[in-house]
C-alpha cells in the first residue's frame, strides 16, 4: 500500500490567477488559502484553494510573456474526450460525498452562468462535466463505494496495453512503501528515467547532486507573507 493518500494540490498555469480564483472560489465555493511571490520562481504568483485541509487546486501565474496560448489538441483537451499531448493534463475530476452533493454542486456552476452536460452514470462513479477558465476541462464525481477491480479491469484492454499476467498483479497488490533505516542515497542521473526538465540542464544535474539536508536548507521558505495576528 502506497503511503500517497490524495491529491495534495494540482498546480495549473494561468495568464488570470484573479479570474481563475473568482471561479474556483465564488462559483466552486472554494476557500482562497495562500496568495504569494512562488518559492524559487522569480515575477510568479502561486494560488492555493482549499477543497478540505489536505487537498487544495493550484495556480501558476507567470509573466504574461512566458504563458503561450493554449492548443487544443496538444496543450489541453478541450472536452473531457479530446486528445491532448503525452504529459498534459486531459480533465481534472473533483471528488464530492454523495449524489445529492453533485447535483447541488451542478445547480451551482449553472446558476453562475456556466453550463454543465450531465450526471452521467459510468457504473464505478457518476460525474458531470463543465469548463473553467483558461480552457481547463472540469469534471466532478462521485462513488458510493470503492471501485471493485475485478468487475472494472478489462481483460481486453490489459492485453492491449502490453501488460502481462504476472507485472498485472503488481499493478494491482504493489509492494508496500518500506521503511529504511538510513535515506536511499540519489541515484546516479539515467536519461531513460523520468527527469524534471529545468531550462538549465546543467544546474539541474548540480542540484541531483546536493544532499538531501542542503535542498532542505538552502531552498525550503517557511516565513508567510503576512505575519501572524498578535
Amino acid at each position: 500500500m502506497s503511503n500517497i493518500n490524495g491529491v495534495h494540490h494540482l498546480a495549473i498555469t494561468t495568464r488570470d490567477m484573479k479570474g481563475q480564483l473568482d471561479f474556483f472560489c465564488n462559483v466552486l465555493g472554494g476557500e482562497l488559502r495562500a496568495l504569494y511571490w512562488m518559492h524559487g520562481v522569480e515575477n510568479t504568483f502561486h494560488g492555493f484553494v482549499r477543497l478540505n485541509d489536505a487537498s487544495y487546486i493550484a495556480f501558476v501565474q507567470p509573466p504574461v510573456e512566458q504563458v503561450p496560448e493554449p492548443v487544443f489538441g496538444v496543450s489541453h483537451a478541450g472536452s473531457a474526450a479530446s486528445p491532448t499531448a503525452r504529459g498534459a493534463m486531459q480533465h481534472v475530476a473533483f471528488n464530492v460525498d454523495s449524489f445529492d452533493d453533485m447535483l447541488a454542486m451542478r445547480d451551482r456552476i449553472r446558476s453562475a452562468g456556466v453550463p454543465v452536460i450531465g450526471p452521467i452514470d459510468h457504473g464505478m462513479c457518476q460525474s458531470m462535466y463543465f469548463a473553467g477558465p483558461d480552457n481547463l476541462s472540469l469534471e466532478v464525481a462521485t462513488s458510493a463505494a470503492a471501485i471493485p477491480a475485478d468487475q472494472w479491469v478489462d481483460p481486453e484492454v490489459v492485453d492491449l496495453c502490453g501488460i502481462d499476467a504476472d507485472t498485472l498483479q503488481t499493478f494491482l497488490h504493489p509492494e508496500p512503501t518500506k521503511v529504511h533505516d538510513t535515506p536511499v542515497p540519489q541515484p546516479a542521473y539515467d536519461p531513460a528515467k523520468p527527469q524534471q526538465v529545468y531550462a538549465n540542464h546543467a544546474q539541474y544535474l548540480k542540484t541531483l547532486a546536493l544532499a538531501d539536508d542542503v535542498i532542505w536548507r538552502v531552498a525550503s521558505e517557511t516565513t508567510p507573507p503576512v505575519p501572524a495576528a498578535g
